[in-house]
C-alpha cells in the first residue's frame, strides 16, 4: 500500500505564495490610499478652507441629501442643516482666481427647517452640478474622506446642470414609491422606502432612535438581505443556484445559466443605482457579482472567499471603506452569518429547537455577537433587546420588500396598482416598525457600557468568555429557563423590583429633578404611576429615561415654563408611551421656532395645548399648585423668553411647599416679590437658571429653602452653577444638590423627614 506524502517543499512553496499575495495586497491597498490621500491635499481648496475663506464653487453632487438633527446649545437648537457629499469642479477665490480641480468635499446647507428651500436640497439627485457661494472649513477629522467643508449660504439651492439619465431613471422610481406609499399609516409611510431602498427622508427621530436601541438599523440601511430577496427571486436558494434543479424564476423562463447570471448582475447593478452605493450596499453588492461569475463560468463557488475577494475590490477602489462603520458591521455581520451561524444553528437543533427557528436564532445571534462590540465602541451601549427583536422583525422584512420592490417597478406604471402593492407591504412595514417601538420602549431595552477600543474590547472579551462559559455548562432545561427569566427581569425592570435592589426611585417620593444634562425636566407625583411634569429638558432619551425609572406611565398635565430648547426640545420624550391630558406654556411665543416645535408635536400626539393664566389654581391627585407668574397686571413687560417663564407654588397633601421658578431673572425674580408680598417660605425650591449668577437675593431670603435643586449640565460653557449663587443658597440655610455631580434627585417626607436622595451621591 502507498501512503502520499506531501512534499515540504510544495508546503513551503504554497506558503510562500499565500505571503507574496498578502505583501501584495498590503502594498496596492497602501498604493490606492496614498493616491485617494493625495486627492485631498491636490489644488487651492484645502489652503482656503484653512483661510476660511469665503469662494464661490461648483459641485457635483456625490450623494443623497440628509438631514442632521438639530442639536440644542444652551437655549437655542442649532439651525436644521442638511448635509451631502459632493465634489468640487471649480472654484473662485476671494480675489477671483478660479481654477478646474476634482476635490471632494462636504457640503452643508443650513436652512429654516420648513422653508421651501428644504424640499429643494432634499430633493437633489446625485451627479446634479450647483453654483454654491459659502465659506470652506477645514474637516473636523484627520481621517475624514474630504478636503474641506462648503458651508452654503441660506437659501435654495442653484443648478447649473441636471442630473445623469441613470440616476435620473433612479430619482423616479425613488420618487414614485414614495408617492405610492403616501396614503399609508405613519410609520409604514415612513418606514417601508427606507427598508426598500433605504431612502430614510421620512423616517422621524423618534422612529429612528428606536431602531438604534433595538439594533435593526441595518434595516434601514440596506444590508446584503435586501439583495439576497431581491436575487432569490431570480436565480432561488444559494445553495441550488448551479444545478439544474435551481429555483427561482429562471428555471422557469427557460434561462440559462449564463444568461441568469448576466440577468443577476444587470439586477445587483440596478439595485446599487437605486439604493446608492452605501458601504453595506457595495459589500452586498460585491458578493453578489462574484457569486453570479462563478455561476456564469461553472466554478465551484465558496461565499466565504467571495466577501473576502469583494472587501478587498472594494477597499482597493474606496480606501476610505476601511474607516466605514457601516462597512465594518456589514462584512462582520456577514462573516459571523457564514462562519459562526451553522455551527450555533446544528448545536441549537441537536439540543431539540426545530431547524428553521435554531437557524433564525443562530444567525440573529451570531451577528449580534461580532458587532456588539463596534456598536458599544461607538455608541457606548449594549442593547439587550436586539435579538428577539430581530428575529420578530426578520418575520416580515421579506413580505414587506418584496412588496416594495413590486410597488417601485409598478409606480410609473400604474400608480393605482403601486398603491395596491404598498398597501399590501403597509402591514409588515408596519409590524417591524411596532417591534422597534416596543422594543425600544422597555425599560431595560439599552445598558449603558464605556465607549471607545477599550470599551469595545472588554465588550468582546465578556462575550467570548460568556460563550466559553456556555459551551462548557452542561445543557439543562430549567438552567436555560432561568438565564431567560433573568434576562426578561433585566430588560423589562419592574419598578418594586429595581426599587428593592438600587434604592430608586426612593418610596413616597413627592418630587423628582431629573438628570437631563444642561436643561431642565421634573416630576411632581401626583398618585400611582402618575406625576405632573414641569419641563422636558434638551433632549427626548433622557427625560424618557427618567420617567421610566420613577415608573410614570400617566401624565395628566405637561407645564413648559417658557420655549427654550433646553426645557423643550424633550417633549417627544414625555409623550413616548405615556397617556399624556394636556400641554400648559408661557403666552410669551419666544422663540418662535421653538414654540411651533411644542405646537406640532403636541398636535402629532393629539394632546391639546393651553396657556396658563396668573392666579391659576388647579389640582391632580396630592398636588395643589397656583400659577405666581407671569404677572402682567404688575405692568413688567417680559424683556424674553427667561422673564416669562411660568413660575408654580406647590403644595402636597403631605405639608410640603415647593417652589419652581423655571429660568427666571433678577427683574421678573423681583418683580414676582412685589406681586406677592406674602410669599411664604417654601421647603424645596427649584434654582432659576441652572444657578447662574443671576439671582434676586432679596428672593432667596423670603423663600428659605430647606432645599435648593439646581438642574445643571456637567462642564456645561456657561459656568453653572455659579458659587456666589451657592454661598447666598447655603447662608439662607439651604442644603444644595445639583444634577452635574448628584445625579438625578428625589424629595421624600415632610416635615422633620424631610430630605432629599440622589440616585449618584458624591
Amino acid at each position: 500500500m502507498t501512503v502520499p506524502v506531501s512534499a515540504p517543499g510544495g508546503r513551503w512553496r504554497g506558503g510562500a505564495t499565500a505571503f507574496a499575495a498578502v505583501l501584495l495586497c498590503a502594498a496596492a491597498g497602501a498604493a490606492s490610499a496614498g493616491l485617494h490621500g493625495a486627492d485631498l491635499r491636490r489644488g487651492p481648496v484645502p489652503a482656503l478652507a484653512r483661510e476660511h475663506a469665503r469662494v464661490t464653487a461648483e459641485v457635483t453632487v456625490r450623494s443623497d441629501p440628509r438631514p442632521v438633527v438639530p442639536r440644542v446649545r444652551g437655549s437655542r437648537a442649532a439651525p436644521p442643516t442638511i448635509v451631502l457629499n459632493a465634489e468640487v469642479t471649480r472654484v473662485t477665490a476671494p480675489d477671483g482666481t478660479a481654477t478646474r480641480v476634482r476635490t471632494p468635499v462636504l457640503l452643508m446647507a443650513r436652512t429654516g427647517g420648513q422653508g421651501p428651500s428644504d424640499g429643494a436640497w432634499l430633493r437633489l439627485l446625485p451627479s446634479t452640478v450647483l453654483q454654491v457661494t459659502g465659506r470652506l472649513s477645514p474637516p473636523r477629522g484627520t481621517g475624514d474622506p474630504f478636503a474641506a467643508v462648503l458651508y452654503a449660504d441660506t437659501g435654495p439651492p442653484r443648478a447649473v446642470g441636471g442630473p445623469s439619465a441613470l440616476h435620473r431613471t433612479a430619482g423616479d422610481l425613488r420618487a414614485g414609491l414614495r408617492e405610492a406609499t403616501d396614503g399609508l399609516p405613519p410609520d409604514a409611510r415612513s418606514l417601508l422606502p427606507g427598508l426598500v431602498v433605504g431612502d430614510t427622508s421620512r423616517i422621524p427621530e423618534d422612529l429612528r432612535r428606536a431602531f438604534e436601541a433595538t439594533d435593526l438599523t441595518h434595516l434601514l440601511a440596506v444590508s446584503g438581505s435586501n439583495l439576497t430577496i431581491v436575487l432569490i427571486l431570480l436565480i432561488g436558494p444559494a445553495g441550488r443556484a448551479s444545478s439544474a434543479e435551481r429555483g427561482g424564476l429562471a428555471p422557469r423562463l427557460g434561462v440559462s445559466l449564463r444568461t441568469t447570471a448576466l440577468l443577476g448582475g444587470v439586477l445587483t447593478l440596478a439595485f446599487v443605482v437605486v439604493c446608492r452605493p452605501e458601504p453595506s450596499v457595495l459589500r452586498a453588492a460585491a458578493c453578489g457579482l462574484i457569486t453570479l461569475l462563478a455561476i456564469g463560468t461553472g466554478r465551484r463557488r465558496s461565499l466565504l472567499p467571495a466577501l473576502a475577494g469583494a472587501v478587498l475590490l472594494l477597499v482597493l477602489y474606496d480606501p476610505w471603506l476601511a474607516r466605514s462603520p457601516g462597512f465594518l458591521l456589514s462584512v462582520l455581520a456577514t462573516g459571523a452569518l457564514l462562519t459562526i451561524a451553522p455551527r450555533w444553528s446544528a448545536a441549537l437543533q441537536a439540543r431539540g429547537l426545530p431547524p428553521r427557528l435554531a437557524e433564525a436564532v443562530a444567525a440573529a445571534a451570531a451577528a449580534q455577537a461580532v458587532c456588539a462590540p463596534v456598536v458599544a465602541a461607538l455608541a457606548a451601549r449594549v442593547s439587550l433587546v436586539a435579538i428577539p427583536c430581530n428575529l420578530l422583525a426578520e418575520l416580515a422584512v421579506a413580505p414587506a420588500t418584496v412588496l416594495g420592490f413590486a410597488a417601485l417597478a409598478a409606480a410609473p406604471l400604474s400608480m393605482p396598482l403601486a398603491r395596491l402593492l404598498a398597501d399590501g407591504a403597509a402591514v409588515p412595514a408596519g409590524w417591524v416598525a411596532s417591534v422597534a417601538r416596543t422594543g425600544a420602549s422597555l425599560p431595560g431595552a439599552e445598558a449603558a457600557w464605556p465607549d471607545g477600543w477599550r470599551g469595545g474590547l472588554l465588550l468582546a472579551v465578556a462575550t467570548g468568555a460568556l460563550l466559553l462559559v456556555v459551551r462548557r455548562l452542561p445543557y439543562r432545561r430549567w438552567l436555560a429557563a432561568g438565564c431567560a427569566v433573568m434576562l426578561v427581569v433585566a430588560v423589562v425592570r419592574p419598578v418594586p423590583l429595581v426599587r428593592v435592589v438600587t434604592g430608586w426611585p426612593p418610596p413616597g417620593w413627592v418630587f423628582a429633578m431629573c438628570d437631563v444634562g444642561q436643561g431642565d425636566a421634573t416630576a411632581l407625583a401626583a398618585g400611582d404611576g402618575t406625576a405632573v411634569v414641569v419641563d422636558a429638558g434638551p433632549d427626548p432619551e433622557p427625560v424618557d429615561r427618567c420617567l421610566r425609572d420613577l415608573g410614570v406611565t400617566r401624565v395628566p398635565l405637561v407645564l413648559l415654563t417658557h420655549f427654550h430648547a433646553d426645557h423643550v426640545a424633550g417633549l417627544p420624550g414625555v409623550l413616548r408611551g405615556r397617556s399624556v391630558g394636556q400641554i400648559q406654556t408661557t403666552g410669551l411665543l419666544d422663540p418662535p421656532g421653538q414654540a411651533a416645535f411644542v405646537h406640532r408635536t403636541a398636535a402629532a400626539a393629539r394632546v391639546p395645548v393651553v396657556p396658563a393664566a396668573l392666579g391659576e389654581r388647579r389640582r391632580a391627585g396630592p398636588l395643589d399648585w397656583q400659577v405666581l407668574w407671569p404677572a402682567p397686571a404688575t405692568g413688567f413687560v417680559p424683556e424674553g423668553a427667561n422673564d416669562a417663564s411660568v413660575t408654580l407654588l406647590v403644595r402636597t397633601r403631605s405639608g410640603v411647599t415647593l417652589l419652581l421658578l423655571g429660568d427666571l431673572e433678577p427683574p421678573s425674580q423681583r418683580g414676582l416679590s412685589r406681586a406677592h408680598p406674602a410669599l411664604p417660605r417654601v421647603d424645596v425650591l427649584k434654582v432659576a437658571h441652572h444657578g447662574s449668577a443671576h439671582q434676586d437675593p432679596e428672593l432667596l431670603r423670603r423663600a428659605r429653602p430647606r432645599l435648593a435643586l439646581v438642574s445643571v449640565g456637567r462642564d456645561n460653557p456657561y459656568g453653572h452653577p455659579s458659587p456666589r449663587t451657592l454661598d447666598a443658597l447655603r447662608e439662607a440655610g439651604a442644603a444644595v444638590l445639583r444634577t452635574d455631580r448628584h445625579g438625578a434627585v428625589a424629595v421624600t417626607g415632610s416635615g422633620r423627614d424631610l430630605r432629599a436622595v440622589a440616585r449618584h451621591p458624591p
